[in-house]
């Protein structure tokens, strides 16, 4: 039986790179012409290279760990200075995986500035050593007849690196080396999801070198992943069935959406549902057990932006009237994209080091009532019992104080970080702070509409001022799928 559910990780994509050259050991960052490339994305020129950094900050003289640099360079031939340097969520997720899936998002940044991409310890490029195999059957979230904790095991018995020394603490230590590698004095920041936490971390430790920052989909340092993501996600789902009732087409079509998922996901919890399928790897026909795990990963994961949250009520209707092709298409697309590019040591590594051992991670009021229940804090529970605790800087859970121009981007309807914790990030001490809510959006921001433009604006300008939002208010978000041949007319 192949089960399914998508990780608590925060965002995803999925990329390669060939042509990667090392800098000498010591030394600084010695570029080289290389190519990046992706399945289906036309390829990408840069200049490559590999920084080595100590494993263990606190032994500069030990061990000795390799990172993954790539430079964008800028499309006018004498670019400013102060490049813009992204760091991509998960956590677990690349840097440069990420940027090759939006690179569009930046190229308005990419006129006048180089992008320089890190793969932070642990992901993508940056992982030698510190990476572990994972089933096809692996069930991320349900920590159910102690499959995660055996996995969890298993996982860091094969690990050849210390899982103590790949946490967001030591990760702005390597972005700081890059820095100084490159011979930059200031650059710009652009975080998404848990990259708005390292990027905030890495300006409380060296404000110095920071111009502007942009945080995308924002982390609170105070806050916990994990305990209220459960009644975010139901939120979201919420505010995609109120959009549908408010259409009338997606209303006729499928009705009283709410109480449809809510018996589909009873009735396919109590008696899973046998359906016979292709797959796509082998092109053989298989018999797959639906499970409830099934509707909650798709549901979870197309709720995430306004585009795949379109095929939602088509998928659930599909579902509900015994078509489960639909659904179970989509969760296989959706956990193999997940194996390839989230980095399941490096989650872990993250979470429990950061999250789990501050709020003992019990379930936030109403977690019980929402489609994913318990699943994420017990999944949490299971694999943090065994994952070793890392390097945690003292202040790291503080709440973040800073003059510098920032500009926080939110979605009205993101399943993960909803724009309340951009606001409480604000409130908690960012005074040369601007908000900006994308309306009927999703997580991550950066692609939207006028957004590339309006990050351009910020970063060339270094202020929150004069920026034209209106732009924001004419967002409409991806029509409603009423059949599979797409929207109405």
């Amino acid at each position: 039986m192949r089960r399914w559910q998508a990780p608590l990780g925060l965002t995803v994509s999925v990329a390669m790179v060939v042509c990667i050259a090392a800098a000498p050991a010591g030394a600084g960052i010695d570029e080289t012409d290389c190519v990046l490339e992706t399945p289906g994305v036309s390829k990408r020129h840069a200049r490559c290279a590999a920084l080595e950094v100590p494993l263990d900050p606190a032994a500069p003289e030990g061990d000795r760990f390799e990172l993954f640099v790539a430079r964008i360079p800028a499309q006018r031939a004498n670019p400013q200075p102060d490049p813009l340097v992204l760091i991509a969520g998960g956590p677990g997720q690349s840097t440069v995986d990420f940027y090759m899936q939006t690179r569009g998002a930046f190229g308005p940044v990419r006129r006048d500035r180089d992008i320089i991409l890190i793969d932070q310890r642990g992901t993508g490029r940056s992982a030698t050593g510190f990476q572990c195999e994972l089933p096809e059957d692996i069930d991320f979230q349900i920590a159910a007849e102690g499959d995660l904790g055996g996995l969890t095991d298993e996982c860091l018995s094969g690990l050849e690196r210390d899982p103590r020394f790949f946490t967001t603490s030591v990760a702005v230590r390597d972005i700081e080396a890059v820095r100084r590698g490159l011979g930059v004095g200031r650059w710009n920041i652009y975080g998404v999801s848990y990259g708005s936490r390292v990027a905030q971390h890495y300006l409380r430790r060296y404000p110095e070198h920071v111009r502007t920052v942009v945080l995308d989909g924002v982390v609170p340092p105070t806050l916990a992943l994990g305990p209220e993501m459960a009644v975010n996600a139901q939120a979201a789902l919420d505010g995609i069935f109120a959009r549908c009732a408010l259409d009338d087409g997606c209303a006729m079509r499928f009705g009283d959406l709410a109480r449809v998922f809510d018996d589909l996901m009873s009735r396919i919890q109590d008696s899973p549902v046998s359906v016979a399928a292709r797959n796509p790897a082998t092109g053989e026909m298989e018999e797959t057990l639906v499970t409830g795990e099934y509707l909650m990963g798709v549901t979870r994961m197309f709720s995430y932006s306004d585009v795949s949250a379109a095929l939602l009520p088509l998928i659930i209707d599909e579902a509900a009237n015994g078509r489960f092709e639909m659904l179970l298409a989509q969760a296989r697309l959706i956990q193999d994209n997940l194996e390839r590019v989230l980095s399941f040591p490096t989650h872990n590594s993250v979470i429990c080091s950061e999250d789990h051992p501050f709020d003992e991670v019990e379930n936030s009021p109403g977690a019980g009532d929402a489609y994913l229940g318990t699943s994420i804090v017990d999944s949490l529970n299971a694999i943090c019992a065994q994952w070793p605790q890392g390097v945690v800087d003292p202040d790291f859970r503080e709440p973040l104080v800073s003059a510098h121009p920032v500009l926080l981007l939110s979605g009205s309807n993101d399943p993960a970080t909803p724009s309340q914790y951009a606001e409480d990030v604000i409130a908690e001490g960012l005074s040369g702070a601007l908000h900006l809510v994308a309306p009927d959006q999703g997580h991550g921001m950066a692609a939207v509409g006028c957004v590339p433009r309006l990050m351009q604006e910020f970063i060339d300008a270094a202020a929150t001022e004069g920026l034209d939002t209106g732009c924001l208010d004419r967002l409409i978000p991806a029509p409603f799928f009423l059949s599979p041949a797409g929207p109405g007319p």
